[in-house]
């Protein structure tokens, strides 16, 4: 019988959305929220420890986000993964005009509204972040018409579909991770956009395409800086660059390394601890 870890976590204060959206960082399975802890699930596939994820804590506390914070392990025999996302998960507005709604939730539209259809399994991109809402209100604002996009890191695939149901002409998806290509593939076909958006599994140098209009990518701030150069190389002269998976505390690095490179920031937003940059190719 296989078996996996599952990591009780509580935190002084309990800041859910800065503590989750560091702990997806690391190679996990998924984060189930309560009303005052969050619990961590590792299958035994995963190399990742209860080290690790204290480690991650333990950052938090030497950057003054939490005081402290406690952890309980049990090992458990693997159960249903998706059954335990779905007695979570959500519908989220995230704004007035953008929904994103589980196909397994029962939801009444108002006029106007885009309603995407995501079911998040075990990849990065239920809405409910506070990094993916601030991306989104930005795609909102930023998507005019006509657009090529490239979504770095897409996770659900919830940017890419978003950003051409806001009215981009194509976009593409990428992410190194198998199952977010299996879950990004279902999302497009279930908001029935197959013929205007491709996932694919893959590293950013390992996409041939270029000239992008507009480039998002949230991740963490190491895969950034890692990636200016490509994403310079993407991206058209005139295109615009959002980025978010970054604490406030990362704006000087990022926008420092990002200036230098040939990008002006345009437009910042924040919500609770986190950020998202919006840059114009220069």
């Amino acid at each position: 019988m296989k078996t996996y870890k599952e990591i009780k976590i509580t935190t002084v204060p309990f800041d859910v959305e800065t503590v989750t959206g560091m702990l997806w960082q690391l190679d996990i399975d998924g984060i189930n929220e309560f009303d005052d802890y969050i619990t961590v699930f590792i299958s035994e596939s995963k190399n990742t420890s209860r080290e690790d994820v204290e480690g991650i804590l333990q950052q938090l506390v030497n950057e003054n986000f939490i005081e402290s914070f406690q952890t309980e392990e049990q090992t458990l025999e693997e159960r249903n993964w998706n059954e335990e996302y779905e007695k979570n998960v959500r519908v989220v507005e995230v704004t007035d005009r953008i929904v994103i709604k589980p196909s397994f939730k029962e939801y009444t539209p108002k006029p106007n509204q885009l309603i995407i259809k995501i079911d998040p399994k075990m990849s990065f991109g239920t809405g409910e972040h506070a990094t993916t809402k601030l991306v989104l209100q930005h795609l909102e604002k930023y998507v005019v018409g006509g657009e090529s996009v490239l979504d770095i890191g897409s996770g659900t695939g919830v940017l890419g579909i978003a950003s051409v149901m806001l009215g981009a002409a194509k976009a593409l998806c990428i992410d190194n991770d198998e199952w977010c290509l299996l879950n990004g593939v279902e999302n497009v076909k279930a908001n029935a956009l197959e013929s205007k958006i491709e996932v694919r599994q893959c590293e950013l140098k390992d996409a041939s395409e270029t000239e992008f209009d507009l480039v998002v990518a949230n991740i963490n701030k190491h895969i950034l800086i890692d990636i200016v150069d490509l994403i310079r190389d993407k991206i058209k002269k005139t295109g615009r660059l959002i980025l978010s998976g970054l604490l406030d505390i990362d704006e000087t690095d990022i926008v420092g390394l990002y200036a230098s490179k040939g990008f002006k920031l345009v437009k910042k937003s924040a919500l609770d601890e986190w950020i998202a940059l919006v840059f114009k190719s220069k």
